[in-house]
């Protein structure tokens, strides 16, 4: 009879839970800690999931539960700052033409129904706990957590995000880096008539937006060029966004009128990052923002981690039967199939911000979307 292995997920996000979920199903022993005590079910406004995001969240089997919960569409309009619409362009198909292109949903939602999975899958889950060390040898990892206890796995698997700790812990020296823009997020009640995701390029930010999350919600953004954060009293958010948003028309002025508690007004800089040569040491391997991120541009930062973890768990179970190998050259698998996915699209995502902070008005974002987008409707 073979040995049943053990996996430690470091971080409750889009990957690690995903990870969770899909490994569970192949029948190993997973546990995963969260540092926050809440799981993150209540943190954020809104996301947009493309059809690629939507194909991995059906293989985790909560699609359904997505979709019922969320907003789907097939269109993004393009609008002038005083809301007319300029023009309507069809969003591709990514995860296939059974699939919406897009669904926006209120992030703790989808937060909650991962969590939900995560749960029924019979992981044990530790919150409010944090790895504090890590002891490889040639056949596992030893871990000390913050309640002073230890465990022992064959694999660990870093989920834990942007700032993650574990990188640097095993000797991955990259850190995500300011792209020069910021984004101010809001939720709202959504306006009748807002069917899809809108776009204003021009006025007083780089780009005002909104994207519908559920039949009566939706999240609305500003991009504007990066602040520094400790000038900005968290009190003022809601000001600070309503002052940059009043200056659009069209929905905006009934959007803009909601936009009245700063406790809900989110305030982030973009970043970029990109591990290069390998995303493993030993028996640590990381996944999701932990080894990349880029600017929301293309909304491509959820589907990346979801398809991080689809790939990893195809590759540690194999066939299924679980008997692959997890040595090097399977952790260097994993990194050069998701580097042919992840490097153009963290690189056209910085790209199109990077042509806005310039001024570069004869930019050809159209065709680098296009090619982006034909290269994400593969499998990954």
């Amino acid at each position: 009879m073979s040995v049943r292995r053990t996996v430690l997920v470091i971080g409750g996000g889009a990957a690690g839970n995903a990870a969770t979920i899909l490994l569970r199903r192949a029948g190993m022993d997973v546990d995963l800690i969260e540092a926050k005590d809440d799981w993150n079910a209540t943190a954020g406004s809104g996301i947009t999931l493309q059809g690629n995001a939507l194909r991995v969240l059906r293989e985790l089997g909560v699609w359904e539960r997505v979709r019922e919960s969320g907003h789907g569409f097939g269109s993004v309009g393009i609008t002038a700052p005083d809301g007319t619409v300029l023009h309507v362009a069809e969003d591709v198909r990514t995860g296939g033409d059974d699939l919406p292109a897009t669904v926006g949903i209120q992030r703790p939602r989808l937060q909650r129904i991962l969590i939900e999975a995560v749960r029924a899958s019979g992981a044990t889950v530790r919150l409010g706990t944090r790895a504090t060390s890590l002891e490889q040898d040639a056949s596992g990892v030893t871990v000390r957590f913050s309640d002073g206890t230890t465990g022992r796995y064959d694999l660990v698997i870093a989920a834990d995000g942007i700032g993650s700790t574990t990188r640097a812990a095993i000797g991955i020296t990259a850190e995500p880096e300011p792209t020069g823009m910021a984004i101010w997020r809001v939720e709202a009640p959504r306006p009748e008539g807002v069917v899809r995701a809108d776009l204003a390029y021009g006025g007083p930010s780089y780009i005002a937006g909104y994207c519908p999350t559920g039949d009566s919600t939706l999240y609305a953004f500003v991009v504007e060029a990066k602040r520094d954060r400790g000038s900005i009293p968290p009190q003022s958010y809601a000001d600070e966004m309503r002052g940059i948003a009043r200056h659009y028309g069209g929905f905006w002025p009934e959007i803009t009128e909601h936009i009245t508690d700063p406790a809900k007004v989110n305030y982030t800089w973009f970043d970029r990052m990109l591990v290069e040569g390998s995303w493993h040491r030993g028996r640590v391997v990381l996944a999701g923002d932990a080894a990349h991120c880029c600017p929301p541009t293309l909304a491509q930062g959820a589907a990346l981690s979801l398809e991080d973890a689809l790939v990893l768990a195809e590759l540690l179970t194999g066939s299924g039967s679980g008997s692959e190998e997890w040595d090097d050259a399977l952790f260097l698998r994993y990194y050069e199939r998701r580097m042919r996915r992840v490097r153009p699209v963290v690189e056209a995502s910085v790209q199109i911000g990077q042509w806005q902070l310039d001024g570069v008005r004869d930019a050809d974002v159209p065709a680098l979307m296009g090619r982006t987008m034909a290269l994400l409707k593969e499998r990954p």
